[in-house]
């Protein structure tokens, strides 16, 4: 059965399941015979600016069309017009806060979206939109991409034929950026896309072997990246008694995959460590069935480690970056973890198991405990769908940060904010350490009743990072997936983490501690 899993996983592999969106090309003026015209505007008088290859008469209609829909000109707005000229449509898209990456990105995928039907090739008139921003042309062309992505390897083919124009290009017009698009956007794509197809793949064939096999075929040849995955005999060998208490329940066996990728010297690199639960079925704890088929998100922090190492390594970043992703399946067989069981972790520490449903931060302490000590890196920062305590607090709009660091906080804020991918700090208290201490073992992996969930799931894995290593934790758990779509994103999987990542990657500055700062 695992076999025909695997068969099935690298047919539909054989293309990208992004690979239905347009492509996207870069000129001077709308290529002949475009089907659909976009147009993000600001203000009314955008039109003259933006438009001027228009004819007088489209362009009046075009603005009559905008005063008797009161069109507001706010982000995301939307106005599709038919029948005015030789187009097929011409798309209006409020364009008020398009001086952003984000902002940008976010006109690309409603054009793509938009214009997705439409018969032939699409032009977005760009001139004179968001002049601040010097390569504006490159994030309305990731937005496009990411827009235009479509996860289907399992749908049957539609009835109705494909329109064969359809594939023509998207051309973003007017705008600079291409050099950028092509020397870091392209790759940026790639690396999101991967996330996401890690991510909405199912379980019953996304299991570890298949994530580190789907990784490997990612990164085949791709300069300066090695590539290792630690099976269970190597995992026990290192005393890794964390992660391997956590897939001792499933038939498939837990994997420590490490990607590493030199493109920065001698520098000591950065890790990225991911949660890779590929299912999590809350082992012996079990979860609740409503709703236990996202679970198969559960491993989106690993995705977005991975997504991230490639495409910094494909556009040939000069970083030195490791990604470590800590995958298993959390399944409650007879053989499973119990409550109450104590385990030993990679650096010594023994952990009472209070709960088989606070996994993610098991196969994370060894994680970042094997990192530190092997790597011995400039700073590790973890990404995982840790806690639903986390959406408590702060819902979908932002992403969970705990940080002993200050700095190297302040640097991930940062590059959360720039790409439309925001984050919140949260605190990390000193009275988490008596919350967290156990009567048999070191520490507790989860106390009973214990709040708030998110910072002690967070202080958890900080015991295992040393008090002197640069470190911070990201719990993602309701970023990563979208039930009513984004502009870059359809329902599903969004891919949150990787354009983050990449961003604090490239500009990534030393942080020295201040004084007080790395304790418990």
């Amino acid at each position: 059965m695992r076999n025909v899993a695997v068969a099935i996983l690298l047919a539909g592999f054989a293309g990208m399941a992004g690979a239905e969106a347009r492509p996207v090309v870069f000129s001077d003026r709308a290529p002949d015979g475009s089907a659909a015209i976009v147009l993000p505007l600001a203000a009314k008088e955008d039109l003259a600016v933006r438009a001027p290859s228009l004819d007088a008469a489209t362009r009046e209609a075009v603005g009559k069309a905008l005063e008797s829909a009161a069109f507001d000109y706010a982000a995301k707005s939307t106005l599709v017009l038919r029948g005015i000229g030789a187009w097929q449509q011409i798309v209006v898209i409020g364009a008020k806060d398009g001086a952003t990456t984000a902002g940008l990105q976010d006109i690309g995928g409603i054009a793509a979206r938009e214009t997705a039907s439409a018969d032939g090739p699409v032009a977005l008139l760009a001139s004179g939109l968001a002049p601040a921003v010097p390569d504006a042309a490159a994030d309305l062309a990731v937005g496009a991409e990411l827009g235009g992505y479509e996860f289907n390897l399992y749908k049957a083919a539609p009835g109705k034929p494909r329109a064969a124009g359809r594939d023509a290009p998207l051309t973003v017009v007017g705008a600079t950026g291409a050099d950028r698009y092509a020397q870091q956007g392209k790759t940026l794509v790639e690396g999101v896309i991967l996330a996401r197809d890690l991510v909405s793949e199912p379980s019953n064939i996304k299991y570890p072997e298949v994530f580190v096999e789907r990784v490997r075929a990612a990164f085949k040849g791709v300069a300066g990246v090695r590539i290792e995955a630690l099976d269970v005999p190597q995992m026990e060998k290192l005393g890794m008694g964390a992660i391997l208490s956590v897939g001792i329940g499933s038939q498939r066996p837990p994997r420590m995959l490490i990607v590493e990728y030199r493109g920065g010297g001698s520098e000591a690199p950065l890790v990225l460590v991911g949660k890779g639960i590929t299912f999590d079925t809350g082992g012996v704890s079990l979860k609740p069935g409503l709703g236990m088929w996202r679970m198969r998100t559960d491993m989106a922090g690993a995705a977005a480690v991975v997504g991230t190492t490639l495409s910094l390594a494909k556009s040939g970043a000069p970083v030195n970056v490791v990604a470590v992703a800590a995958l298993a399946e959390n399944m409650p067989d007879g053989g499973a973890t119990r409550p109450g069981d104590v385990v030993k972790a990679y650096n010594g520490k023994t952990i009472e198991i209070t709960n088989t449903d606070a996994e993610g931060r098991m196969v994370l302490a060894d994680a970042v405990s094997y990192a530190d000590a092997r790597f011995k890196p400039a700073a590790i920062v973890d990404i995982a769908t840790l806690t639903g305590a986390v959406g408590g607090a702060l819902g979908d709009d932002y992403a969970g940060l705990f940080s002993r660091h200050d700095a190297l906080a302040a640097q991930l804020t940062a590059a959360g904010k720039a790409v439309g991918e925001p984050l919140w700090q949260l605190p990390l208290h000193a009275t988490y350490t008596e919350t967290m201490k156990s009567g048999v073992a070191d520490i507790l992996n989860s106390p009973e009743g214990g709040r708030p969930g998110a910072g002690l799931g967070a202080h958890f894995i900080g015991e295992f990072v040393k008090p002197e290593t640069p470190w911070a934790h990201l719990d993602v758990a309701f970023t990563v997936w979208t039930d009513k779509g984004q502009p870059t994103a359809p329902k599903g999987a969004v891919g949150y983490g990787v354009q983050l990542l990449d961003s604090f990657v490239r500009n990534w500055k030393p942080v020295p501690l201040a004084a007080g700062e790395g304790g418990r």
